[in-house]
């Protein structure tokens, strides 16, 4: 059983740092304004879809719902015509002056390291542009890729992405992932020798793990050299065999609060050092199955944010008491 810290903590001080370190406060403080992601999609695939570890992609894989609307003409675009195109439109949106391209779809290191090269400068050399993000799988980077991004941070901020899904090798199997959680480690710690950012992607809600096995995951995740960390809530998309699986046999998925105190519970359990990017995903409501939510991600980290401060704890707090045991 998950230890709660209700009780525990109702006589411990007030913090007064924020009770989630948030990943756009740290953004903002590097770069000295607000910064924002541009999703690009540079026309990869997958070899989890080519069939060199599977044909049918991840079980509840649907690109299209992660991507920007402007996605099945984007392919025809160059890198610097898509970052043309985008930033006009964020600028007014958000009033961010700087960005980051985002390659999202897919696995953005899946090619050869002259082909990769050649697409990450360039959006390195947009004027607007103040680094990129490579969204990955671990399965699909080297030596010699690792060397390419350790070179290109001199150019620009440099982060990798890696989708980990889930720390538990009985889930990776059943969504058939086509890697293992000890290669995800493996390729975390052969990256933190650059100075790259890493990131790592973690989803919550399979059927095959117990809400303990997910929390019991932030520790696990904080014993590796991870700077910032996205984690979604499971949710069953139109036209995946995730949807046909739960149309078969249902299984129970979060709901908005019982989410943010899952979220809770997870981030008293990981590093104070890992940023927080995200807590849940969005996708077009339209094409959600289920869970079928009100809130947007911001909404959440609020409430969750609540949820810490009421426990008068936060990100962080287990996972320190654990460390100070003897």
């Amino acid at each position: 059983m998950v230890q709660t810290l209700t009780a525990l903590s109702q006589s411990h001080t007030q913090y007064k740092e924020p009770a989630i370190r948030l990943y756009s406060a740290y953004l903002k403080n590097r770069f000295g304004e607000r910064v924002h992601k541009i999703s690009i999609d540079a026309g990869f695939t997958c070899p989890n879809r080519d069939g060199r570890t599977g044909s049918g992609g991840c079980i509840y894989c649907d690109n299209s719902v992660f991507s920007p609307s402007y996605r099945n003409r984007s392919r025809s675009l160059t890198v610097t015509e898509q970052l043309s195109e985008a930033i006009p439109k964020l600028r007014s949106r958000y009033s961010a002056k700087k960005f980051i391209a985002y390659f999202q779809p897919f696995t953005n290191t899946y090619a050869p390291v002259e082909s990769l090269e050649r697409i990450y400068t360039e959006a390195l050399v947009h004027p607007d542009v103040v680094g990129i993000s490579v969204g990955t799988r671990p399965d699909c980077v080297n030596a010699e890729i690792l060397e390419l991004l350790g070179n290109l941070s001199r150019r620009g901020y440099i982060s990798v992405e890696y989708g980990c899904e889930s720390v538990y090798d009985k889930t990776l199997e059943w969504i058939r992932r086509g890697h293992t959680f000890s290669q995800f480690a493996d390729a975390v710690r052969a990256t933190a020798v650059y100075p790259v950012e890493i990131g790592v992607h973690l989803i919550a809600g399979f059927p095959t793990e117990s809400l303990c096995e997910v929390i019991e995951s932030a520790g696990v995740l904080s014993e590796l050299p991870v700077h910032r960390i996205k984690l979604h809530h499971l949710h069953i998309v139109e036209n995946t065999h995730l949807a046909s699986i739960y149309r078969d046999k249902p299984f129970p998925v979060f709901d908005e609060d019982n989410y943010a105190r899952f979220a809770a519970d997870f981030l008293e359990r990981l590093s104070p050092d890992i940023m927080v990017e995200r807590l849940c995903g969005e996708s077009p409501p339209e094409k959600i199955i289920a869970p079928k939510w009100r809130l947007k991600n911001a909404d959440i980290i609020r409430l969750t944010q609540n949820q810490l401060r009421k426990r008068n704890t936060r990100q962080g707090f287990l996972f320190r008491q654990q460390k100070e045991k003897p």
